[in-house]
């Protein structure tokens, strides 16, 4: 992908086109930040790129502290957490650090991806959205599986996952952030090991994206309708 992937939307960080690798076309899905911070111009923008759903995979309680605005803008928004709601819900460690989230993720996210993907097959769907806070994490692993399933490489996923550092300037090393608590935390860049160990525990739980998908309970018409809907 080149650089012209970035689209300037007043008001929200990160913000890209997913497409143009493998079989996924541009200008029917993006990623991004949240929208918390959108402007009206920014809603213009994201209005004239024909924007129909975005799903959102920030938690309960993000959502209620950080609520993306609209101005006006009429589409659907899906809360999808990637993350369980309380971690009591899962019964392992939760991830103390990133090298730890990834795979975490994996493991965690599979009914939101499916869920996404199930929108996604319908003919109302698109353009769409995809976002978490920074569109980095969460939206780097959920974009990654619907790459996956495009048809796009694993070095050309990752080759998108690591523009968001540059997306968030974050290239030029870590930056502290406010979280929706209130506290200050540091923001870390990506790197392909992460995403690389998102990856293999599907492989390894599942065999392949479209085996972990089906075991989340997407049907192959799903995922047939996804392939035909944003493909070339």
């Amino acid at each position: 992908m080149t650089d012209d992937a970035f689209i300037d939307i007043p008001g929200v960080r990160n913000f890209r086109d997913a497409g143009g690798i493998g079989a996924l076309r541009r200008g029917v899905l993006y990623r991004s930040g949240s929208f918390h911070t959108l402007t009206e111009e920014g809603a213009r923008r994201l209005k004239a790129l024909g924007l129909r759903t975005v799903f959102d995979l920030r938690s309960a309680f993000e959502l209620q502290t950080w609520p993306d605005q609209r101005h006006g803008l009429d589409h659907e928004a899906l809360n999808l957490p990637t993350l369980p709601a309380d971690r009591k819900d899962v019964d392992r460690p939760w991830p103390e650090d990133q090298a730890a989230l990834y795979p975490f993720m994996a493991e965690t996210a599979g009914p939101s991806i499916a869920a996404v993907v199930r929108r996604l097959a319908a003919p109302d769907a698109l353009a769409a959205v995809v976002h978490c806070a920074v569109g980095k994490d969460r939206t780097g692993l959920t974009i990654a599986v619907l790459q996956s399933l495009l048809g796009a490489s694993e070095a050309e996923i990752t080759t998108d996952f690591l523009r968001s550092n540059v997306g968030l300037g974050l290239d030029k090393g870590p930056t502290p952030y406010v979280d929706e608590t209130g506290t200050e935390r540091i923001s870390r860049p990506v790197d392909a090991g992460l995403l690389a160990s998102s990856l293999a525990w599907i492989h390894d739980h599942h065999g392949t994206v479209p085996g972990y998908l089906r075991h989340h309970g997407t049907t192959d018409a799903e995922l047939d309708a996804v392939r035909a809907r944003l493909s070339d």
